[in-house]
């Protein structure tokens, strides 16, 4: 695990930005596609607009699929909406192609068969069985909730303990709410995973996620151990519990 700590959540976006436009140059460079699983929440939007505002051909759009490791139960124009974030942030301007953009539909009343085809989605891009070892995303972008939840993956709920699915419904009685999210198996899979954490709020949850014990049902970002990279980038806020 490689752990960078910044001034502040200005400068996390920044070495984030040089992080996207390294692994995107080495993916292409590889295999022709870059393949991201995006975060939703606050912390990445900083990113996303740097993204947004940088030159077009700096970076390769044209070989660019994004998708999304969790979603709230809401539609994809709703203010709660992972989607909506990354759109008004970012593909507004960037104007990638829809084939190229594949949402979690958080939206649909069934959610477990959102889930479903949600992995038969990515199966078929990555063109896998969907019933085989999960995908390896060229980049994972997580954050950190201030209970030590990353995606939709909270704590003491059942998603935790799925070894298989991809992607799975989670009921979130805390927040009485159900979530789609990406599962440890398809999370751990990654080539590359970036935690991107700041603010003085989320201290205590990653003095938890870094200690030497603990329980991934009381933290559930500490169940993250890819099979490749692990970089985190905090800013001095978020590190004083822990430093």
């Amino acid at each position: 695990m490689n752990l960078t700590i910044l001034p502040d959540a200005e400068t996390i976006a920044a070495t984030a930005l040089a992080v996207w436009e390294r692994d995107a140059t080495a993916a292409v460079e590889a295999r022709g596609t870059f393949r991201v699983l995006l975060s939703g929440g606050s912390t990445p939007r900083k990113l996303f607009h740097l993204l947004a505002s940088a030159p077009h051909d700096a970076l390769p759009w044209d070989a660019t699929h994004l998708f999304w490791g969790d979603e709230r139960s809401v539609g994809p124009d709703h203010a709660d909406s992972n989607f909506r974030m990354t759109r008004e942030t970012l593909l507004d301007t960037i104007g990638l192609p829809a084939a190229q953009v594949h949402r979690l539909e958080g939206e649909r009343a069934d959610l477990d068969g959102a889930a479903r085809d949600y992995e038969r989605l990515v199966a078929d891009v990555f063109d896998i069985p969907r019933d085989g070892p999960p995908p390896a995303f060229d980049l994972v972008l997580l954050g950190l909730g201030t209970d030590a939840h990353t995606a939709s993956l909270f704590p003491h709920t059942a998603a935790l303990a799925e070894r298989r699915r991809w992607f799975v419904a989670n009921d979130v009685p805390q927040l009485a709410t159900r979530r789609l999210t990406a599962t440890y198996p398809l999370l751990n899979a990654a080539r590359a995973i970036l935690f991107l954490v700041a603010g003085a709020d989320k201290a205590n949850a990653l003095a938890r996620v870094r200690a030497p014990s603990g329980d991934v049902a009381d933290a559930p970002a500490r169940g993250i151990r890819p099979a490749g990279t692990l970089e985190w980038l905090i800013d001095a806020a978020a590190a004083a519990a822990s430093t």
